[in-house]
């Protein structure tokens, strides 16, 4: 049984640091051969900000005609979801807002329409892992951005204590990530640590 992996690069700048920490966990999660990894580019598709209409709260829809229908539903077939932004103002990047508010949906058809998400069998088997960098060196740049995260996974049906963070500061000017000497050795950790868990999760270890 393999393991469906979905990984968003939010941030607007191609191949900036945030998307090359994507990259780089993507690199060793491809290393496993039950592991099937997809990375979706944010700004590649076609998305809108939440109207805050609350049209999703009857059919559990939503009424925006764009791209993120079919970026809900990778979402819900994902054993893992991995969601990459950098750290703007102190926060994930506008475009990563923007995609986390359009998870409404979710929120509607849990809490309002009292329906699945996923199915039962699956509650409680999902991994979520936030990949973040900032410019700046304060011990409590990512803290504003947990949050947020935690409500993006938590409507997506992942436990608190199955996300992962891999969180990395200090890092500015586009390739400055890959100059830093533990990057590797910590996905590498990640994506192990990860697999293990969801194969527990699968009931296959």
């Amino acid at each position: 049984m393999s393991i469906s992996v979905i990984g968003f690069a939010t941030g607007p700048r191609r191949h900036g640091n945030s998307e090359d920490l994507l990259d780089i966990l993507f690199n060793c999660l491809k290393r496993e051969k039950d592991v099937n990894a997809e990375k979706i580019v944010l700004s590649d598709y076609d998305l809108n900000p939440c109207r805050g209409c609350n049209a999703c709260e009857k059919k559990g829809v939503c009424v925006i005609n764009d791209d993120m229908a079919g970026l809900l539903e990778k979402i819900k077939e994902a054993d893992i979801i991995v969601f990459s932004s950098p750290i703007f103002c102190m926060s994930i990047c506008s475009q990563a807002k923007a995609f986390v508010d359009r998870t409404q949906v979710f929120r509607s058809i849990k809490y309002v329409l009292k329906q699945e998400v996923v199915p039962k069998e699956r509650k409680d088997k999902r991994i979520g892992v936030f990949l973040s960098v900032a410019g700046q060196n304060w011990g409590y740049v990512f803290d504003s951005a947990i949050p947020v995260m935690k409500c993006f996974f938590h409507v997506c049906d992942v436990k608190d204590s199955n996300i992962e963070y891999l969180m990395i500061n200090g890092v500015d000017k586009k390739g400055e990530l890959k100059k830093k000497d533990n990057v590797e050795s910590l996905a590498e950790e990640l994506s192990l640590r990860i697999t293990k868990k969801m194969r527990v999760m699968k009931g296959e270890e």
